[in-house]
């Protein structure tokens, strides 16, 4: 009976050892995967991201709002010739200058509304040459490899039955919420980009204001925003970085049901984080 109690004891471990580290193993893949994921996407111009979307948001933005824009820019002008006049000792001390400044900013006004989409286009240009850049440097230093679940496999074959069968309760949980926590990650990342084609669609309007001095930090404000969409995918590639690595450091020892608990403290840090990029790269452009 001994020998029978203690081939069950072996086989329930062993059982149990190959289904939280089968767990495990899909989770690091699930971080792998992730990690390649967000860098392509976020490494992804709005034109190559969905080339029939990114069409339809064209032909709005310059058959829709573009003439909008037009109308708009019309009154920025008018009220630009007036503000001069105006200014110069209202209407009796007038130089002909004057009106060659208003038609140099009319012709830098329309010039700028007539390249909109060719300069927002330039912005996001520069932005992904960036993340591409920090990409391959990030890609090649965080993916987490199944090799590190050998240390923890040798400490979890010298556990009792009861330990590991809590244990594998605890990474079938985890393994829940890491799918969760994909879904949150691909809602934040295929949002931002959603966000950046809203931004494009509408680009005109607040480009024709841009030549104004009072009126004018409405397309500032604008070109602001737009930089600080464009470069948060480079601090959501970061976030994911710093989670890997954090990963990584999990994976190669310690107490196992400490390591599962502190992976999903992780996971629901890198959400938190990836939420704050948006706010924390307006408020490095001073966008608002």
């Amino acid at each position: 009976m001994d020998f029978l109690s203690e081939w069950i004891n072996d086989w329930l471990k062993d059982l149990l050892v190959d289904g939280i580290m089968g767990n495990l193993s899909d989770l690091f893949e699930s971080v792998n995967g992730q990690i390649g994921e967000i860098a392509t996407q976020v490494g992804t111009t709005p034109g190559n991201w969905n080339p029939g979307v990114f069409s339809l948001i064209r032909q709005l933005s310059e058959t829709v709002v573009l003439p909008i824009a037009g109308l708009v820019l019309t009154f920025v002008m008018c009220y630009e010739l007036i503000q001069m006049l105006i200014d110069r000792n209202n209407l009796h001390d007038i130089d002909t200058w004057i009106f060659f400044k208003w038609i140099f900013k009319t012709f830098v006004a329309v010039l700028l509304l007539s390249n909109t989409f060719n300069i927002v286009m330039a912005v996001f240009e520069v932005s992904q040459s960036v993340i591409n850049s920090a990409g391959g440097l990030i890609a090649g230093e965080t993916a987490v490899s199944p090799g590190m679940l050998e240390s923890l496999e040798a400490e979890l074959i010298e556990m009792e039955v009861g330990p590991l069968l809590g244990l594998w309760m605890q990474s079938f949980l985890i393994k829940i919420v890491v799918v969760a926590i994909n879904i949150v990650v691909f809602v934040i990342v295929y949002g931002r980009m959603i966000e950046i084609y809203l931004l494009t669609s509408l680009a005109p309007v607040p480009m024709a204001t841009m030549v104004n001095r009072e009126i004018g930090s409405m397309g500032q404000n604008y070109l602001k925003t737009l930089c600080a969409i464009a470069f948060q995918g480079l601090l959501i590639l970061v976030c994911v970085a710093i989670y890997a690595k954090l990963m990584q450091s999990i994976a190669i020892g310690g107490d196992p049901i400490a390591a599962i608990w502190t992976v999903i403290g992780y996971s629901v840090l890198l959400c938190f984080t990836m939420f704050k990029t948006g706010t924390l790269a307006k408020s490095i452009f001073g966008a608002h």
